[in-house]
């Protein structure tokens, strides 16, 4: 179970798969990666290793991400468990972040340990991001002494680790950041680029876009990125393939960006949890998904995931279509929320895996992450107390406070204030 070799660079193995296509003129063409985050208990640990085993020997993935929980949250907890998928055969690419992960320590210190540290234990793979704001806070700071954004953190990886040692890979983002992204007043406004990458509220029916100027300014920084030393993109999560493709062609016809780009799929297994994500982040939902996925039962958990194994293979036929025509090699990045049901529906579908055995989810309620427990502006929570009375979060403090309105039938509920450890998200 244990190995003290040193994985090799993605990027090598990537150029590796297009070295061997040479003969057919062709990048490689699909493999899969996946990417797993830090349960909240112990004994989701304990099923996630057993379930990082299972899907090593059915996937074969090329390379396994491991998260980094919002401000540095799930430090020690991403270092471990990506030492664990080190030795248990995965090529493993933990994510690291700008917030600081010691406190009062110096932050590029600190940074600096963490990189030392995953080295000694073998991993050569690192996703260099910006990170998202910690628990209470709305607005990502930078740390005192810190660094300002993920270019930041390449450079100084670059800088303090010599030979290239660590490959790294960034974040692309088709659709734009999620701060660059403006709420429209008159959709009629917009471009025809933007409407491609424009999304709408389920809820309101208001409209978001990326407006052409900030995109131009996401790409130019994107191009910084991997002229610092990056090697590969890996993008956010998208469910319209035709924004990916405009993308790429974007980076490589407009900003001189060749390297490979890796694009971002998330399982859909529950219709709660992809509304709430679409939500946060603003992400185009094309017409055919919306009404699809509104077709399905939404208590049956079972029609779900045949749902999002369908979506999930014409989506990926799509992207393969035209990922195989490109330059670089890519892999199909799966966000699997800890779960193996839709990734191996998925890649069954593919022909990418046989002689799988049964996906076993029955610890399902275990992989929520550890950064998914401090709530959001607008989250549901309930009490911890006996009453585990629910309501939204109204307001938000610093120390993780939490002013909640308690749902009520006529919908005058009660506000209180609870102190952080008092109150759960419920998901």
């Amino acid at each position: 179970m244990s190995s003290s070799i040193a994985d090799p660079k993605i990027i090598d193995l990537l150029n590796d798969r297009k070295k061997a296509a040479n003969g057919s003129g062709g990048n490689g063409g699909a493999v899969a990666s996946l990417e797993y985050f830090p349960p909240r208990t112990d004994e989701g640990v304990k099923n996630l290793y057993a379930r990082m085993t299972r899907m090593k020997n059915n996937v074969s993935p090329l390379f396994t991400d491991v998260t980094w929980g919002a401000g540095g949250s799930t430090a020690d907890l991403s270092m471990q468990i990506a030492l664990e998928a080190h030795k248990r055969g995965h090529v493993a690419n933990l994510h690291m972040t700008c917030t600081n992960l010691a406190g009062d320590t110096d932050p590029k210190v600190a940074v600096k340990d963490a990189l030392q540290q995953a080295l000694d234990g073998g991993i050569r793979n690192i996703v260099a991001l910006r990170g998202d704001p910690p628990a209470g806070e709305e607005e990502w700071k930078v740390a005192e002494g810190g660094f300002s954004c993920a270019l930041d953190l390449v450079k100084f990886i670059r800088a303090e680790f010599s030979d290239n040692v660590f490959g790294i890979s960034v974040a692309g983002y088709p659709e734009g950041h999620p701060n660059a992204i403006t709420e429209i007043t008159d959709p009629s406004t917009m471009t025809p680029s933007e409407a491609a990458r424009s999304s709408k509220s389920h809820e309101t029916g208001q409209v978001y876009t990326c407006k052409d100027e900030d995109y131009d300014k996401e790409m130019i920084y994107l191009k910084e990125k991997i002229d610092a030393g990056a090697d590969f993109i890996i993008t956010q999560m998208f469910f319209d393939a035709q924004v990916f493709i405009q993308f790429v062609k974007d980076c490589r016809e407009k900003y001189d960006i060749q390297c490979p780009v890796i694009p971002g799929l998330m399982c859909l297994n529950n219709y709660g949890g992809f509304r709430k994500m679409t939500k946060f982040c603003k992400t185009r939902v094309p017409a055919d998904l919306d009404e699809g996925i509104e077709a399905v039962d939404k208590d049956d958990k079972d029609a779900m995931k045949v749902y999002g194994t369908e979506f999930g293979r014409k989506m990926c036929n799509d992207l393969m279509e035209f990922l195989n025509e490109d330059v670089a090699p890519y892999a199909l990045h799966f966000y699997t929320l800890n779960l193996e049901k839709v990734v191996y529906g998925i890649l069954t579908e593919l022909k990418m895996m046989t002689n799988v055995e049964d996906a076993n989810e029955a610890d399902a309620s275990l992989m929520t992450a550890v950064g998914s427990a401090w709530a959001r502006v607008g989250d549901t929570v309930q009490t911890k107390d006996d009453k585990k009375q629910k309501g939204v979060v109204t307001d938000l403090h610093k120390d993780g406070t939490a002013v909640i309105k308690l749902s009520s039938e006529d919908g005058s509920g009660e506000e209180i204030t609870l102190k952080k450890g008092e109150y759960e998200k419920v998901f």
